[in-house]
């Protein structure tokens, strides 16, 4: 059975360089054979991260979808910004919601149990975001998900991609091959262990 991956991006700006290494990540993952969903944080908003919020009004239904599309899926491909070299708010506080589910109704839920993420980031200038994955690297771990080494780093990001949305560069479009024949193979030793 091919391995299903969920990919998304850390950003929803109109253009972002995040959504376009997601969409490569997209067709490489589904050219090394697995079973890809590509979401948009844009279709699940989140009011900021508040526990005295979470008391009053429970897990917002959107953090709720989220988590069960995570549950749903055995990897996550997550392309990130970097914001002051760190994590976008976004993505952060997307994390954050989802790691507050424990139960769906009767039943338990733990989004983040057992997955296994890749990373990629993306940016313009010649650093390609890679601070702020060290940064995203923490917090997964903090929520009990297993991070692949390999990752994927676009430089130079508003130049680096072709008009079909492949990588340019040959060097970086290797790196994003590696990162998903990685994760998939890491999914599978996961699965397998099962």
């Amino acid at each position: 059975m091919a391995p299903r991956i969920l990919v998304f991006a850390g950003s929803i700006r109109s253009g972002a360089f995040s959504s376009r290494t997601a969409d490569a990540a997209v067709k490489e993952l589904a050219l090394q054979g697995a079973e890809v969903t590509r979401i948009s944080l844009a279709d699940y908003p989140l009011p900021i991260m508040d526990e005295d919020l979470e008391k009053e009004k429970g897990v917002p239904e959107n953090a709720m979808r989220l988590g069960r599309m995570f549950a749903a899926h055995e990897g996550l491909m997550i392309c990130s910004p970097e914001y002051n070299s760190s994590i976008p708010p976004l993505l952060k506080n997307t994390i954050d919601w989802v790691s507050r589910i424990s139960r769906d109704g009767e039943h338990v839920l733990r989004p983040y149990a057992g997955k296994i993420v890749g990373l990629c980031s993306s940016s313009d200038g010649n650093y390609a975001g890679i601070r702020g994955l060290y940064h995203l690297r923490s917090v997964l771990m903090n929520v009990g998900t297993q991070i692949i080494t390999e990752q994927c780093s676009v430089a130079r990001a508003s130049e680096a991609f072709n008009e079909d949305g492949s990588l340019r560069d040959e060097r970086t479009a290797k790196m994003m091959t590696r990162a998903c024949i990685s994760l998939i193979e890491h999914v599978q030793m996961a699965s397998f262990r099962r």
